[in-house]
């Protein structure tokens, strides 16, 4: 394997880093493509990267690859990505965010519009287990070049107090978190644990963060699905459709939105090969 060891990219921050094989290999990994096809597309891309490239670029030719291999494979691997594009409202995240949460034994409701002692509040995810409730703050960006700085949590802590003076609900509000599609700055995750504020973002904590629990889980948003548009992943959203084991039980929407009969099978196809533990898991109830 002919490896560049002297190759310098550019990140989306602008941020300009050595290029790590060991990265790209790792990135690869998640995909469940096997060594063999690593290495392979490894391969190609050693061939094609040159000095001065942006790691989209890196990650165009990775996905391209993995997709004329395997569709689930370009799926698993464009996670990260497909998470941006639940935007730009935000609400497919809070879905998202609150479907995670139900899996772990959580009721949940978004939006929720509850007055604190000095203003209302909207509560993006409200979520009770046994006998308290919790406050769920989503932070969604579009560009993983933003960064949940200090601000954060020092505004949704003050929230959070202002809601418990004026709490009426069953049970106590016990605590707070915010969960963000990208990540937190160091004083960011200081100040959050030094006031017990849950932080919950794309690698943080590590080996529980937002990729970890959807991988878990099998919640693959429908942005991951390699065989749809642009457009038609959309106009899914548009009937608040979020989650590909969603798009199973409502696989009419694909009529209605002009695929054919061929391609709704191949899609179908890839969906219950992303989900197929959670769709058993559902359909064993």
């Amino acid at each position: 394997m002919n490896e560049n060891h002297n190759i310098k990219i550019k990140k989306a921050t602008g941020e300009i880093v050595d290029f790590s094989t060991k990265k790209l290999r790792k990135s690869l990994e998640h995909s469940g493509a096997n060594d063999q096809t690593i290495d392979k597309i490894l391969d190609y891309i050693f061939q094609n990267i040159y000095d001065g490239i942006t790691s989209n670029e890196i990650y165009k030719m990775a996905y391209e690859q993995l997709k004329k291999i395997r569709s689930i494979f370009a799926s698993k691997y464009k996670l990260k990505k497909a998470i941006y594009e639940l935007g730009p409202s935000g609400f497919p995240f809070e879905r998202l965010v609150a479907t995670i949460l139900k899996k772990k034994g959580y009721k949940t409701t978004i939006g929720e519009v509850i007055d604190g002692k000095c203003v209302q509040h909207e509560i993006d995810v409200l979520a009770k287990i046994h006998d308290a409730y919790s406050m769920i703050e989503c932070k969604f960006h579009s560009d993983d070049k933003y960064i949940c700085n200090i601000k954060v949590p020092l505004y949704i802590h003050s929230r959070f107090h202002d809601l418990k003076k004026n709490w009426k609900k069953d049970k106590p509000l016990e605590d707070v978190w915010i969960v963000t599609n990208t990540r937190f700055s160091e004083d960011a995750i200081d100040y959050a644990n030094c006031n017990n504020i849950k932080l919950l973002s794309w690698n943080y904590p590590k080996g529980d963060g937002l990729k970890h629990r959807i991988n878990e889980l099998h919640l693959y948003p429908l942005t991951t699905l390699s065989l749809l548009s642009k457009d038609e992943k959309n106009q899914l959203l548009e009937h608040d459709v979020v989650l590909c084991s969603e798009l199973i039980k409502e696989h009419y929407l694909l009529n209605k939105i002009g695929i054919s009969k061929n391609r709704k099978y191949k899609i179908i196809g890839e969906i219950e090969q992303l989900c197929h533990k959670q769709l058993k898991k559902e359909h064993e109830k």
